[in-house]
């Protein structure tokens, strides 16, 4: 795992999109502090800049610096929490339209346009040591052209995507992936709970 682990970190450094699995299913994946290389996920999934995507932190200490605030109920669900769940936190800490990112800001593009941002601590070792060592959140939004049906397995995912992007991480590390999307939860500072997805 750590040369796999290396090769994958050297793409996303240098500003790559990657094909990897998660702990649900496999993901179109970028450094989330890099908007042109969210725009290139963007472009490869032919999906609206306008919508948000899914990023994967390390831990909870990584959302934090993410996030302006952490609903209180959101650590609470995360401490509990025992299959692959996204949180939208409501206030992401983003970048400017039209400026070059920096690694102390998610992508302007890769948020919410009310600002908010859905986050999941994966439940993936592999993906957990992929993040730590980056030290940043990762862009994970599902490998397929968007408005057909996601994949469920490296089997699955089209011929078009795995040449769309810089590198595939081998499919001997999707052990373990539900092969399902995660659920979502909407969770707001006063305590407020939105199911979005089950």
């Amino acid at each position: 795992m750590p040369e796999i682990i290396s090769e994958t970190l050297k793409v996303l450094r240098e500003g790559g999109v990657i094909l990897y699995p998660t702990d649900t299913v496999w993901g179109i994946g970028c450094d989330a502090t890099n908007p042109d290389a969210v725009a290139r996920v963007f472009s490869i999934k032919r999906r609206e800049d306008s919508k948000s995507l899914v990023l994967l932190a390390s831990d909870l200490d990584m959302v934090t610096r993410y996030v302006k605030a952490v609903p209180p109920m959101a650590v609470d669900l995360v401490e509990v929490n025992d299959a692959p769940m996204t949180i939208i936190y409501p206030e992401a800490v983003a970048g400017v339209p039209g400026e070059k990112g920096d690694r102390f800001h998610l992508a302007w593009n890769a948020v919410a346009e009310d600002g908010s941002v859905g986050i999941r601590i994966p439940m993936s070792d592999f993906c957990k040591s992929l993040i730590f060592k980056l030290g940043r959140p990762l862009v994970s939004t599902s490998a397929n052209i968007s408005g057909e049906g996601t994949p469920g397995s490296f089997k699955e995912i089209s011929g078009e995507i795995r040449s769309a992007v810089d590198f595939v991480v081998s499919p001997s590390m999707e052990k373990g992936a539900t092969g399902r999307a995660s659920q979502i939860i909407k969770v707001g500072m006063d305590g407020e709970v939105k199911i979005i997805r089950m």
